[in-house]
């Protein structure tokens, strides 16, 4: 049933601000950063830095995303970069929606079933699809920005070339993607001189990557797809064994697009169309509009079941719908969503289909299954989160990737690129929407969300995590919009993971009395770390209605930061 109470709060306070007396309730470890001019969030204070000097030189939120994003290359260089992927949303002054800038690129041409082989679609110069951020950093600059390339890539540059402390979080992260990277010695080199995984306080030096910089600010993302960078990206590609083509270079452009959204108890939650999984937490919030999750009790084992046991249903229309070529609104309306919501047993957990495409003929028969909208109309066809915001109402987040640590693990060249290996999230299986093919953009998890109220920008919330994302992004959300917490508290609260069948995963500060509950209820119920960056690293800004003051939150599961002015 639909919570009376919180709903009356919700309008007593214009849906808008958080509830002040959330901090008895929902204690934080980190205080919410908070400024007028400007807030960065994002996975690393250096990053954090550089965006907000950005702002504090007169650039807007889009400067100071880009070089958030060029600066992550640098000081997070396993999980995003100009070897990569990725999409942004875009808050303009007085919008009364965001735009979502998609810069993900397709397959090379020459990729297809019978070329590569699945064993080849993980580690390797094989498993790429076209980087797409050089083109999206550029587009974003050239068409909103206000300060020149030179000054936004400066501090990027500045710590390529003379080195950026390696952090313990790096040191774990460089362990983990140490296996990645062992065939190439170039990127070893880089990474792990004299194969030794870097010790925490040292410094590490990317002059190839500074190199690589200067040259794209000199000649913009032309250099990268038109130009000599480009041609260097594709001689060593090629000469290790891979398929991507000056063609699918030159060939490849960003996307402008409009954002889906629903109205949750007068909120309008945004995210990217597909093939952007975003739809999926969409659906999942608003299957549970009617429940009174505060009643609940957050976190209880009757509200993490609820929330379990929507997100199966909403995995299972995001895998079977994602790839194909319907009206995807139909899978967000109210009558459908209340018609998933009527399968879900409080007194049972189902078995969920897992976070990838299986084959009808493979599903375990106990599976959740994919619903059967009425589709009116056809349609047309390891990770970072950083968010941004200016004083004159600009407001960026952004979700990029490598896909694995190291993404392929292949260095190119001499560029100090590491390219990504955005195929291993392409299925082998011809029966499967998402099958890899010639030129074909993949199913993509990168699903930066914003919220509105009353037309206005009210917050960004984001994370990466693989298909762990649209799991995330729906906890972090329903914090604020159903439990009025502030950012910092919405991402330190306890998350939960669904894995596949009746697994998941809770990070222990759930009070094992609730995880002996679910386990009641049928989960397999996987006790993780306290504070484990499994479940994401969350980064958001909220903005005061009344003030415009910005405020800004950070996950401490990663390095994550948030600084404001």
């Amino acid at each position: 049933m639909l919570c009376t109470r919180c709903r009356d709060q919700r309008h007593a306070r214009g849906g808008e601000r958080v509830d002040e007396n959330s901090a008895a309730t929902y204690p934080n470890y980190r205080p919410a950063v908070m400024g007028r001019h400007g807030i960065v969030a994002s996975a690393h204070y250096l990053a954090s830095m550089a965006g907000l000097r950005v702002l504090m030189d007169g650039g807007n939120a889009v400067d100071a995303a880009v070089a958030t994003a060029a600066t992550l290359n640098v000081v997070e260089p396993y999980m995003s970069g100009l070897g990569g992927d990725g999409l942004m949303a875009i808050t303009l002054p007085g919008a009364s929606a965001p735009i979502i800038l998609d810069y993900s690129g397709g397959a090379p041409a020459e990729a297809s079933l019978a070329t590569i082989a699945r064993d080849r679609m993980t580690q390797g110069p094989m498993a790429l699809l076209v980087p797409g951020a050089p083109g999206g950093w550029f587009a974003a600059l050239e068409r909103y920005g206000n300060l020149p390339a030179e000054r936004v890539f400066a501090d990027a540059i500045r710590l390529a070339e003379h080195g950026a402390p390696v952090s313990h979080r790096n040191v774990e992260f460089f362990s983990i993607g140490a296996p990645q990277i062992a065939p190439y010695s170039n990127a070893v080199e880089t990474f792990m001189p004299g194969g030794v995984v870097p010790r925490a306080g040292s410094l590490l030096r990317q002059p190839k990557l500074a190199t690589t910089m200067r040259r794209l600010v000199e000649g913009g993302a032309a250099e990268f797809y038109r130009g000599s960078l480009g041609r260097e990206v594709v001689a060593a590609v090629r000469a290790a064994g891979g398929v991507l083509s000056e063609d699918d270079l030159a060939t490849f452009q960003v996307e402008w697009q409009e954002p889906v959204s629903i109205d949750y108890h007068g909120w309008q939650v945004f995210a990217p169309p597909p093939p952007c999984a975003g739809f999926q937490y969409l659906q999942t919030i608003k299957m549970l509009e009617d429940d009174d999750l505060v009643a609940l009790g957050h976190n209880s084992a009757a509200y993490i079941h609820l929330l379990i046991e929507a997100i199966k249903l909403a995995e299972a229309d995001r895998m079977e719908y994602t790839q194909r070529q319907v009206d995807h609104a139909a899978l967000l309306t109210a009558d459908y969503t209340r018609s998933r919501r009527a399968q879900i047993d409080p007194a049972a957990a189902r078995y969920g289909t897992g976070e990838r495409w299986n084959s009808p003929e493979s599903r375990d028969p106990r599976a959740v299954q994919p619903g059967t909208p009425r589709f009116t109309r056809n349609a047309h066809e390891h990770t970072t989160h950083f968010a941004t915001a200016d004083g004159n109402g600009m407001a960026v987040n952004v979700t990029q990737s490598l896909g694995n640590p190291f993404g392929c693990g292949f260095m190119a060249g001499e560029t100090g690129l590491m390219l990504n290996n955005f195929l291993h999230w392409t299925d082998h299986d011809p029966d499967s929407p998402n099958m890899l093919a010639s030129g074909k953009k993949m199913e993509n998890c990168m699903a930066p969300p914003q919220v509105y109220r009353d037309g206005r920008f009210v917050m960004t919330m984001g994370t990466p995590g693989s298909w762990g994302i649209p799991q995330t992004q729906t906890q972090a959300i329903l914090n604020v919009l159903a439990h009025g917490m502030h950012v910092q508290q919405a991402i330190e609260q306890p998350r939960f993971r669904h894995v596949a069948g009746f697994g998941i995963a809770v990070e222990s500060r759930v009070p094992e009395s609730v995880t002996d509950e679910l386990r009641a209820l049928g989960h397999d119920v996987q006790r993780i770390p306290a504070w484990s960056w499994l479940v994401g690293g969350m980064q958001g800004i909220y903005r005061d209605p009344e003030s415009g003051v910005l405020l800004g939150g950070a996950d401490p599961r990663r390095d994550g930061y948030a600084v404001g002015w």
